[in-house]
């Protein structure tokens, strides 16, 4: 198995996270909040917490998908995302296991699909740990 990120402080509706959407307001910021409750919203298993810089969504402790907010675009990234189904095109990078999708307000991509793979990230999360 691929080592896991694992954050045992993960917790349900951490105050650090919540701080840090508190101090992004804007559209960006919007954007960002809005998939992020989508990554909380795939099940009572799900966890979070601030690493890096920004919000990680976590099945348990096992880091599954986060997102980042820069000056023009929002971030929403996979841990596992290399080994993702990807039928629309969404994701990008390059790197051995973690990919994104990049949103700007201009140019959003299909919200069935950005779901899907929210949710698919949270199920293959589920299944490296044996809960499916």
């Amino acid at each position: 198995m691929d080592r896991l990120m694992l954050f045992p402080s993960a917790r349900r509706d951490d105050p650090a996270v919540a701080r840090w959407f508190d101090d992004r307001p804007g559209e960006l910021g919007a954007l960002a909040r809005r998939w992020f409750r989508v990554m909380r919203g795939c099940g009572e298993d799900v966890r979070e917490l601030l690493h890096d810089g920004c919000p990680v969504a976590c099945v348990e402790e096992a880091a599954f998908g986060y997102v980042d907010v820069f000056r023009a675009h929002v971030n929403v990234g996979f841990f596992r995302g290399a080994g993702l189904d990807d039928p629309a095109g969404l994701l990008q990078g390059t790197g051995k296991r973690m990919r994104h999708v990049k949103l700007r307000p201009a140019t959003l991509p299909d919200e069935a699909a950005l779901t899907a793979l929210i949710r698919a990230a949270h199920a293959d999360m589920r299944r490296c740990l044996g809960r499916e």
